[in-house]
């Protein structure tokens, strides 16, 4: 006989299976990019997201001794279709989901945004995986369609106060695995 106290252990397995079915069967086409930033052929988008969140940069020196911001990590939260927190973006870079899966990766291409005040959009390669879930079988990620996230002038860098800089960003994020065969 099924108890009331056993459902309620099952529920957040269930729960938990559920979305990750959900969002490994949400039909998400590939996003028309530049070619040098195109995922690979045999992959498909597993989950679109759209992060929120800064570019966090600190003020140092450059190899040449000048003054320069440099990025130090992401800090954004990734966002469902619906605006609802799916997980967050951070230092690696690395992609962490709800459901407990995450990936960490290195860029591999770039190309300028088309708004000059934005960061790049980027093409990165699945570099580890830890968990189960939607992220664990992800190959490649795309970051486009950014907005902000531009380090400040190297101007307002002194280097002697050590400061950093948060600076609002948004982007789309792909993520990509293998074609099932």
């Amino acid at each position: 006989m099924i108890t009331r106290l056993s459902l309620m252990r099952a529920a957040p397995l269930g729960v938990l299976l559920g979305l990750t079915a959900l969002a490994q069967a949400q039909a998400v086409d590939r996003p028309e990019v530049p070619e040098p930033i195109k995922a690979p052929a045999g992959e498909h988008v597993v989950l679109r997201a759209l992060a929120s969140g800064a570019q966090v940069y600190v003020c140092g020196r450059a190899s040449d001794g000048k003054p320069q911001w440099t990025l130090k990590a992401p800090q954004a939260e990734l966002w469902d279709e619906k605006r609802v927190v799916i997980g967050r973006h951070y230092a690696g870079p690395a992609w962490r989901h709800n459901d407990g899966s995450e990936v960490t990766g290195k860029a591999v291409a770039r190309v300028e945004s088309p708004d000059a005040d934005s960061i790049p959009w980027l093409l990165v390669v699945a570099t580890g995986h830890a968990g189960q879930g939607v992220f664990a079988g992800v190959t490649s990620i795309q970051r486009i369609h950014t907005k902000g996230g531009q380090p400040p002038p190297a101007a307002t860098c002194d280097p002697k106060k050590g400061k950093e800089a948060r600076i609002p960003y948004t982007a789309d994020y792909y993520f990509f695995a293998p074609v099932e065969r």
